[in-house]
């Protein structure tokens, strides 16, 4: 399993951080750990579930 962190996931799905911050308080991205910072990471396959799932709802 591949980890993300914030940075990482708001350049893949084309958002600013702060969105990605707000999509995991409100469990629609789940993180998986939290780093030395109390970032969340993120599993990789998650966001791309998440990116898929938001395109076919019509964009993130």
């Amino acid at each position: 399993m591949s980890l993300m962190n914030v940075s990482e996931v708001a350049e893949y799905l084309g958002v600013q951080e702060i969105r990605v911050e707000r999509l995991e308080r409100e469990s629609l991205l789940i993180a998986k750990e939290k780093d030395g910072n109390d970032k969340p990471l993120f599993a990789r396959e998650d966001v791309e579930r998440y990116k898929q799932l938001a395109e076919r709802l019509g964009g993130i």
